[in-house]
């Protein structure tokens, strides 16, 4: 079976404050995105992998990690894991930038 590749085009890069989670909807995901201070987007599952949950797209942002707003997990932008002492991940999906516009690759 060949896989078809989507790229969706989610949100204008110039509009994207720094430190600034967004939550949108793709399908039946929830995605947050972030652009960090170095300019940088990223894109993750839109829920804290707590089994109590959280949305991420309201959480903290430092460096390239989300702190969690209800259990202050700490998660990587980058890959989605949990810093320790805790543990877990969520999923990353992959981001373009062509332009001025933020495309999420699933």
């Amino acid at each position: 079976m060949i896989k078809t590749i989507r790229r969706i085009p989610v949100a204008h890069y110039s509009n994207l404050k720094a430190r600034t989670g967004y939550s949108i909807r793709l399908d039946d995901k929830e995605i947050a995105l972030f652009k960090v201070s170095n300019g940088r987007v990223y894109a993750l599952e839109n829920r804290s992998p707590h089994p109590k949950g959280g949305v991420l797209s309201e959480g903290l942002v430092s460096g390239e990690y989300v702190y969690c707003p209800v259990y202050d997990w700490k998660i990587s932008l980058v890959d989605g894991k949990v810093q320790e002492p805790d543990n877990g991940q969520v999923r990353t999906y992959k981001i373009e930038i062509e332009k001025d516009v933020v495309f999420i690759v699933l």
